[in-house]
């Protein structure tokens, strides 16, 4: 069966998005341990070129294996690796595999794509830990659904470690890959900027030292506004309702888009709270 280049396959890309706490800053911070790898940080790395490029990249650059078509494997592999302060990465595996064929694909994407921006934390280029979610799914023609009338983005799965929330498409809807990927109005770093400037660190937290991410699912409109909010991965203390407060009142998003035409995502944000 001769391999296919572009397929009908949903490319969910999950940069470990975060959302540092309003709090008082200090003059100095402590220098962070030079070989420690962190899952959540103040400043996130990205790919070079951005999300959208880096989409665009495992979207021209998936190959479906013969093998996996003809055994009609389809779903999602989780990479994980690690982005290192100069920018290249390392330790690539399937964290969450799937198929030996569709395993070692999605392996070889996240190894031959380009170099990423490293992460800061307390004023200091990091080491992080990153997962890139990406999805199989066989193309039309080859046993794949047919359209539906009105197609719903993928959702944006969540970072390493966090379960993915249940019920992620209607029934009856087809999963399809965007032609662009929902994206915040102005960027992602304005979006990290604005929930900076916004978030309350609710005071039990405080006194109880509570810190960490709340994962929050919501769905982005055609309109670009931001509904149904709701907390997949919870830390209590007023934390969870914070971060939902933050994502009920945020800035509208530019709407995923299909063939032309607007469409409704799903996505799911970790908001961090540092002390």
């Amino acid at each position: 069966m001769q391999l296919f280049r572009r397929v009908a396959f949903v490319v969910a890309l999950a940069l470990p998005l975060a959302a540092p706490a309003l709090a008082q800053q200090k003059l100095k911070y402590p220098k962070p341990e030079p070989e420690q790898i962190y899952d959540a940080v103040a400043q996130p790395a990205v790919p070079l070129g951005g999300v959208e490029g880096y989409a665009q990249y495992l979207a021209d650059n998936q190959q479906y294996p013969t093998a996996a078509l003809q055994r009609g494997a389809a779903g999602t592999v989780e990479v994980t690796f690690v982005v290192e302060k100069s920018g290249v990465i390392s330790n690539v595996a399937a964290s969450k595999p799937l198929d030996p064929a569709l395993d070692a694909e999605a392996v070889r994407l996240i190894k031959g794509g380009p170099k990423w921006t490293p992460a800061q934390h307390k004023g200091q280029k990091v080491r992080q830990r990153v997962s890139v979610p990406i999805s199989f799914q066989i193309p039309l023609g080859a046993g794949g659904p047919a359209p539906a009338t009105e197609p719903t983005a993928a959702p944006t799965p969540a970072p390493a470690g966090t379960p993915a929330p249940a019920g992620s498409a209607k029934t009856g809807a087809t999963i399809v890959t965007p032609d662009q990927p929902a994206r915040p109005v102005g960027g992602t770093e304005a979006f990290f900027e604005w929930i900076q400037k916004n978030q309350q660190y609710p005071a039990l937290a405080r006194q109880r030292k509570v810190e960490g991410k709340v994962m929050v699912e919501f769905i982005i409109q055609k309109d670009g506004s931001l509904t149904d909010a709701k907390v997949v991965k919870p830390l209590g203390s007023g934390l969870d309702q914070e971060a939902l407060r933050l994502i009920k009142v945020a800035p509208k998003w530019t709407p995923a888009t299909y063939q032309g035409q607007p469409m409704k995502q799903k996505m799911v944000l970790p908001v961090l709270f540092q002390l």
